[in-house]
């Protein structure tokens, strides 16, 4: 067995993925603007991220913009058949690097429009509606998504997209777009130290709903990381690999999406699948969210 076939798979949407995937979003440049510094850097990690196993890749058109979908496409295409490429709308990138609302419905196809184009692709395997209701780069607010969640179901029917998903949501905002079509996949920020989604992660499983953390390192406090730092050198392994570990171990439906712009990282990110957490260091791991 392969090292990232350790972690297992699990079902998005009607294909099974390996349940340590990648994020493409540090592939371009700073502040995920621009094109990379080594465009031959990032195309070498696309590639070894599949030549490892690697069948879920996470990525948005709003990324460069449009830089690291076209990166993906000259590395990977034509895509193997397993590769599940996962996307994300409702936002567009301001010549300031800024991140504004694009969700109209004008904005939502325009965005799909752009994703096929730039992917070379006829249809999207999943698009995550992403929810800027606080505005810019804020985390999840309450507020409908009926309207936006609405219009890319009408494009899933035209067959453009297969499947849906929403991310940087709030638990009433999953089942809003629930209601509204089926939903494979939410993607929100959580990790050791921020588990407000503990509830929804546990709710999703029981429906084979995927949950998709990212920031795996994000908003630690210097205390919480010092915790981290220690067990990780109990264990001979880095703090990156000991938190997607946890994950891992947390539940059978989280997905993971590291992302790195280096082959090195990512060889070391995906090693994480195989890192065993005995007993004792679960427990002081547990302890950092306190």
């Amino acid at each position: 067995m392969t090292t990232i076939n350790q972690a297992g798979s699990f079902t998005l949407g009607d294909r099974a993925v390996t349940r340590m995937g990648y994020g493409a979003m540090q592939l371009a440049g700073p502040h995920v603007f621009g094109p990379p510094s080594d465009r031959d850097a990032a195309l070498a990690v696309l590639r070894e991220a599949v030549a490892a196993g690697v069948t879920h890749i996470d990525t948005s058109d709003f990324y460069g913009p449009h830089v690291v979908n076209a990166l993906i496409r000259e590395a990977l295409a034509p895509y193997p058949d397993d590769l599940v490429l996962v996307t994300k709308v409702g936002a567009v990138r301001g010549h300031d690097a800024s991140w504004n609302i694009a969700a109209s419905a004008d904005d939502l196809r325009r965005a799909i429009e752009n994703n096929l184009r730039n992917l070379g692709l006829d249809a999207l395997d999943v698009v995550n509606f992403r929810a800027m209701l606080g505005g810019g780069n804020q985390g999840p607010t309450e507020g409908s998504i009926a309207a936006p969640f609405a219009a890319l179901a009408a494009m899933r029917e035209e067959g453009l997209i297969r499947h849906l998903g929403v991310s940087n949501v709030t638990e009433r905002q999953v089942a809003e777009a629930r209601g509204l079509a089926p939903v494979v996949c939410v993607q929100n920020q959580y990790n050791l130290a921020h588990r407000n989604d503990d509830a929804l992660i546990d709710a999703l499983i029981a429906d084979g709903i995927a949950y998709v953390p990212f920031f795996p390192l994000g908003g630690f406090s210097p205390l919480q990381s010092s915790q981290l730092d220690e067990v990780a050198a109990e264990l001979g392994a880095t703090p990156m690999q000991v938190a997607l570990a946890w994950l891992l171990r947390r539940s059978p439906n989280i997905l993971l999406i590291p992302g790195t712009s280096s082959v090195g990282h990512l060889r070391e990110n995906l090693k994480a699948a195989s890192l065993q957490l005995p007993d004792e260091a679960l427990a002081k791991l547990d302890r950092i969210s306190s």
